[in-house]
């Protein structure tokens, strides 16, 4: 990378901050609505649910009802086919219906009518005659036996609306003999349903087939009787299914109104249970509100604190160019006199040593002249340097640089940067060693620590791609010097995007540092070296392993992973996150016309044909040439 690439990428950093806290920002926000309305959606599911089984308790409850006054009909019409409508018949079953309504709390009454429309249960107490009714003209008009379910009337006895049901008994001869009408009131089946209490402002209504509104709780006088029949439950195709939930504006109070309906199957009404979507929602919102004003402020802050680094990584730009800017004259100044100018005898002692060796060494320059130059030089360092310093007194080089390791009076061990050129005499003779030497300690501190982050992988602390190739060059020739065998397995996460898509990429980079740890914990031997190949790819070089010990290293690896327990819901193959593995073993010495990367290629293709296989297993690269002759249909 050139300089110039660099100060752009440097300049631009500050807008890439910005727009990292910009995105930082917009995501959690994000994130957050999508679990707000996620809630909320749940919130209306549970009431769904609610007002279902609502439904269908109170649609049973009818059914029940309806039957229990059927079974009444159905006793009084045998009793008048078979004894006729006689006044002491009628006298006997008068006095039995009048015990039954006592004795039920449901039936509100029982009537007998003669196939004029008379009443017979009741002569005298009604005035007018029952034969224009639709339920005594439907049974006047039908020979069918069953039980009829009548539209919501006002009874004539007390004027309270009632829902009826009837049946028709015949005459000896077969004929039409008249009607047994029994009703249960409206006011009894909206005071049953006061009992659910299933949220405010919530209602119940059972309303006919025909659309006429049976029983309401609550404000049950004000709309029983009332029609519905042009409303979308009766109009809407799609609504015309037994049950299911319906959400709507209620045309009888105007409230949005979360429901569920349930038509009976054996009689023609349905019930419909609701409960207002305000009043339902309130508890949520009011949360909801508090967790998002938690949430803005958490981005407030981001955003303040990401204003704060912005405006640091700008004035440290502004630093930055002003410090190359000063540089070259920092230079000058730095050789002619804060570097420490040294002159150095045939004899290996110090001549000359400039002030500044206080600060460059510790030590002041009368302590310094007439000492062994080379003494403060660390031992490790020591046989590099003399080399030079030989060569040059022997007129083999004129000038050298040299970086090494030098004791300092009160630091210790510092590192220097010394540029050493020759002095001769007048006959051209070497007569000594100019040396100018700085204190670059803390320029290889920060190159240590550039060097590892060039060799290590940020997320997961493993090697890096660059350093893997390179080492992968190296115990190729070791391998091959010693003729030795060499394995590589490669490793890969099953299914990693649908992880990351299921459950967000932190959670990804989580799954990725886990399985990291597994592959350092393998590293038993010096010469081992995990590395993450490549988004969610690894390789282990494993020097000196045949196929055997490969293998078996591969399969604790893969046992490993599993036994971590990572849930990946979306995976086809695993509840929890698995791997693929593909492993080479060879001997670089056998391999003369192939490079190390035919190792890397063996054991990408054993990998794949894991994959192929199913994946979350191990394949060695001789197993999938075993393989190859199947595939071909040989």
């Amino acid at each position: 990378m050139s300089a110039a690439t660099q100060r752009a990428g440097w300049s631009r950093l500050p807008l890439r901050a910005a727009a990292f806290v910009v995105l930082t920002c917009a995501t959690i926000l994000g994130v957050s609505a999508w679990r707000e309305w996620a809630a909320r959606d749940a919130v209306l599911k549970g009431a769904e649910t609610e007002m279902a089984n609502v439904a269908r308790s109170l649609t049973q409850h009818a059914e029940d009802s309806l039957d229990l006054l059927d079974s009444g009909v159905v006793g009084v019409v045998s009793r008048l086919e078979m004894d006729g409508t006689d006044p002491a018949t009628i006298a006997k079953l008068r006095n039995l219906m009048e015990v039954r309504k006592k004795a039920t709390e449901r039936v509100h009454g029982f009537a007998i009518i003669d196939d004029h429309g008379n009443w017979l249960t009741s002569p005298g107490t009604i005035g007018s005659t029952l034969s224009d009714d639709a339920f005594f003209r439907h049974h006047q008009l039908s020979p069918k036996r069953e039980a009829h379910l009548g539209r919501p009337v006002k009874s004539l006895l007390d004027g309270e609306w009632v829902l009826t049901l009837s049946r028709r008994f015949n005459k000896p001869d077969g004929s039409f003999g008249g009607v047994v009408l029994a009703t249960i009131s409206s006011g009894y089946l909206s005071h049953f349903y006061e009992q659910f209490e299933i949220g405010r402002n919530s209602s119940v209504a059972l309303t006919h087939g025909d659309g006429l509104i049976v029983a309401r709780y609550p404000s049950n006088e004000k709309f029983v009787g009332r029609s519905v029949a042009d409303k979308p439950l009766f109009r809407n195709p799609s609504l015309q299914r037994p049950s299911g939930a319906y959400h709507f504006k209620s045309p009888l109070d105007g409230a949005e109104r979360v429901s569920f309906f349930k038509r009976s199957g054996r009689y023609p009404f349905f019930l419909l249970a609701t409960v207002d979507k305000d009043q339902l929602l309130a508890p949520w919102r009011a949360a909801a509100i508090s967790r998002m004003l938690y949430v803005l402020a958490l981005v407030m802050l981001i955003g303040i604190i990401g204003a704060v680094l912005v405006r640091q990584l700008q004035r440290g730009q502004r630093m930055a160019a002003a410090l190359v800017e000063k540089e070259a004259h920092f230079r000058l100044l730095a050789e002619g006199s804060s570097d420490m100018v040294t002159r150095i005898g045939l004899d290996e002692r110090l001549r000359y040593v400039s002030p500044s060796s206080v600060r460059v060494v510790g030590w002041r320059a009368s302590q310094l002249i007439g000492t062994p130059a080379l003494a403060g030089v660390q031992a490790d360092d020591l046989p590099q340097v003399q080399a030079l310093v030989d060569a040059m007194k022997r007129g083999e080089k004129d000038e050298v640089r040299v970086t090494y390791r030098n004791s300092h009076r009160k630091k210790g061990e510092v590192w220097l940067e010394s540029t050493m050129r020759v002095t001769r005499k007048d006959n051209g003779s070497v007569d000594g060693v100019v040396a100018i030497s700085r204190d670059i300690t803390e320029q290889k501190t920060l190159e240590t620590r550039l060097e590892t982050l060039a060799t290590e992988d940020s997320l997961t602390g493993l090697a890096n791609r660059r350093c893997f190739d390179d080492r992968l060059n190296d115990e190729w020739a070791r391998a091959y010097r010693d003729r030795s065998s060499l394995a590589l397995l490669m490793i890969d996460v099953d299914h990693f995007k649908a992880y990351n898509d299921e459950y967000g990429h932190p959670a990804g980079d989580a799954c990725l540092r886990v399985v990291a740890k597994i592959l350092a914990a393998e590293m038993h031997r010096a010469g081992d070296l995990a590395a993450r190949y490549g988004g969610e790819e690894f390789a282990m070089l494993l020097p000196n392993t045949d196929a055997a010990g490969c293998a078996r290293i591969g399969e604790r690896i893969r046992e490993a992973i599993h036994q971590a327990g990572l849930v990946h819901a979306s995976s086809p193959i695993s509840a929890s996150v698995t791997v693929s593995l593909g492993g080479a073993t060879c001997r670089p010495s056998f391999e003369r016309t192939a490079g190390s990367a035919s190792l890397v290629e063996a054991a990408d293709r054993a990998l794949y044909a894991a994959k192929d296989m199913g994946r979350d297993r191990l394949m060695m690269s001789g197993e999938v040439m075993n393989l190859l002759p199947k595939a071909s249909g040989q």
